[in-house]
């Protein structure tokens, strides 16, 4: 069972700036549209071709997120990394749900209108 992480604890950490490898486990057009600051796409689907290029250090701290406490994105993709040997893997639940309701920032890659 992978560990989960809480909103407080991944904003405490991102804010300290520890070295996190933040995910979020969604496919392209969402993660387009917002995600959280510094995080990078790589859904379930994809770990097997695309974790390595994506996270070459497997003893580095991870944190997996989806949309919502609804999602099972993140635990499958979290599921598939420890699989593959990454050692330190979280998922927080929330996702991107939570970090918004919470009025915390999220990055668009959207050009404007």
């Amino acid at each position: 069972m992978v560990k989960s992480i809480t909103r407080e604890e991944l904003k405490r950490r991102l804010d300290a700036g520890e070295p996190v490898r933040l995910i979020e486990a969604l496919p392209e057009k969402y993660f387009v549209h917002a995600h959280l600051p510094g995080a990078v796409r790589l859904n379930y689907d994809e770990v097997t071709d695309r974790a390595a290029v994506v996270l070459p250090d497997r003893g580095a701290p991870i944190i997996v997120y989806c949309a919502s406490d609804t999602c099972a994105n993140s635990h499958k993709t979290a599921e598939a990394l420890t699989a593959l040997g990454y050692a330190d893997v979280a998922v927080y639940p929330g996702g991107k749900k939570d970090w918004t309701e919470a009025g915390l920032a999220v990055v668009s890659e959207r050009e404007p209108a």
